[in-house]
């Protein structure tokens, strides 16, 4: 029912400012795109974090669909930052139309911080990011409806406070579990803000970090104990944040777990929430790479200062519970959800 507040509060969002006109200055310091013959397609050059995904598919199709040519260099990651010099060459040695990045830990690599821009970094090239889950924390942009420089983008997770509500409308709690990859940084500014949450609205927050081995990269040893160390510790829900190592074992591993234990879990992505979790509130993949062709077709056809273009989030959300999963925990949603949540009948579809 549209006039449901829960369903209001929860399904609909935007960024604040987003639209906020350009000033002079930030028009005067983006990077004017070079000359470029108007019969060959716009060159993308695009870094994936984990291989190609649904925010591809969407991204692709969109070009596709109103008929702007395009010509799409991928290039991934494969979570190997070691990787990411050879690709920065490229764009330098190739000069793309525009680069698209996938993610906080790629953007980063390409970009800079915003404060912390080095010689290696792409400055002067136009960027638009997609599957970022904090921009401003994170640093790649200072301000969502100003970027100040000639990168934008989407971002794809639920605002947290968004999110802690769904989760309380679910189920009221007063610990929420949290596990996390210490050296991913879109976990890490959304446990900040988690923490933040926490301390204004009286709820404790317990956390484990997946541990790593002596390169310093997350290893899947002692991941099971951690989710039942949470349970241990008074976690009653187990909150899943926007982590790509985690969602490697999210389905095989991490959510299995929980279930055995009792422990309903929350998931901040449509990939996560596809890995089987429980519940949650979500953007779907496919229209997030919809909504970053967007920004694409503003700075490549429309000639949009990237610089002036706001980050933005989809407006509408996805509340989707697993019935499978609330039968095995024997937690029914409340009846009012049943007005706007989305049932997932089937059990998961993996982690994509």
């Amino acid at each position: 029912m549209t006039h449901d507040p829960i369903r209001r509060r929860l399904l609909s969002a935007a960024v604040a400012g987003a639209g906020a006109a350009s000033a002079p200055s930030l028009l005067a310091a983006t990077p004017r795109p070079a000359a470029r013959d108007p019969q060959r397609p716009f060159r993308i050059y695009a870094i994936t974090f984990r291989g190609m995904t649904d925010v591809e598919k969407g991204f692709e199709e969109y070009f596709a669909s109103r008929k702007i040519p395009v010509q799409i260099t991928y290039r991934d990651l494969n979570r190997e930052a070691t990787r990411m010099p050879g690709f920065l060459d490229e764009i330098r040695a190739t000069r793309p139309d525009l680069v698209y990045t996938w993610g906080t830990s790629v953007t980063l690599g390409v970009v800079g911080p915003h404060d912390a821009v080095q010689a290696q970094h792409i400055s002067d090239i136009p960027v638009v990011f997609t599957l970022v889950a904090a921009p401003v924390q994170a640093k790649i942009v200072a301000d969502l409806a100003r970027p100040g420089r000639p990168v934008t983008g989407v971002t794809h997770v639920v605002p947290t406070d968004a999110q802690i509500r769904a989760i309380s409308a679910y189920r009221p709690f007063q610990t929420l579990g949290v596990l996390y990859t210490s050296t991913e940084k879109n976990s890490v500014v959304v446990l900040d803000e988690i923490r933040r949450l926490g301390r204004e609205r009286g709820f404790h927050t317990v956390e484990r970090s997946f541990r790593l081995d002596a390169q310093r990269k997350p290893t899947a040893d002692g991941a099971a104990e951690l989710v039942r160390e949470l349970k241990d510790a008074g976690a009653q829900w187990l909150y899943l944040p926007p982590d790509s190592y985690l969602g490697t074992l999210a389905e095989g591993v991490i959510i299995p777990t929980a279930m055995e234990v009792g422990l309903p879990t929350f998931a901040s992505t449509e990939q996560l929430m596809q890995a089987g979790a429980l519940s949650g509130l979500v953007s779907r993949y496919y229209n997030v790479g919809q909504f970053t062709a967007h920004k694409a077709e503003q700075i490549l056809v429309e000639k949009a200062a990237p610089a002036t273009i706001p980050v933005e989030a989809l407006k509408r959300f996805s509340y989707q519970i697993r019935m499978s999963a609330a039968h095995r925990l024997k937690l029914p949603p409340p009846l009012p959800m049943f007005n706007y949540a989305e049932l997932i009948t089937g059990e998961a579809v993996g982690g994509g």
